[in-house]
């Protein structure tokens, strides 16, 4: 759990030590923002801005009967966040198993994947799609849910 939380916390500190310094040196109206976009990015790459994961096997056992696709993703996975921004309001249509934390998760991953952890790897009716175009898996939603 705690990898998921490094480049977040990485991000924060160089960006407080960048507008600390700047700060310093009597550019603080330079140092607001550049401090707001360390956050904003470190709050993009922390698993705070997906929905709420679930392990494999609850993700496994709940898709056949609700039909919601499964997304095995990880923190700090630049095309697990373009397709949690782009699915917007959606996402949560979804079930979400965050690979650094669920080694049930991580294994899946691989075994759909040649031994590779590539995410967001979406599981739709059993059968794995590795880094879908988001508009596909939107249209893999069905609208009841």
């Amino acid at each position: 759990m705690t990898r998921a939380w490094i480049l977040p916390m990485l991000l924060l500190v160089c960006g407080s030590l960048v507008a600390t310094a700047l700060a310093v040196r009597g550019f603080s109206g330079a140092a607001v923002p550049l401090l707001l976009m360390f956050v904003l990015l470190a709050g993009l790459n922390s698993p705070l801005a997906f929905p709420r994961p679930i392990s494999a096997v609850e993700a496994q056992r709940r898709s056949p009967v609700d039909g919601r696709p499964i997304v095995y993703w990880r923190a700090g996975c630049k095309y697990c966040l373009r397709l949690r921004i782009r699915l917007g309001g959606s996402a949560h249509q979804l079930h979400w198993v965050d690979i650094w934390r669920d080694p049930a998760g991580a294994t899946a991953v691989r075994a759909a994947n040649d031994g590779d952890e590539t995410v967001p790897t979406i599981v739709v009716a059993g059968q794995p799609h590795v880094n879908p175009d988001p508009e596909w898996v939107r249209a893999q939603l069905s609208p009841s849910t």
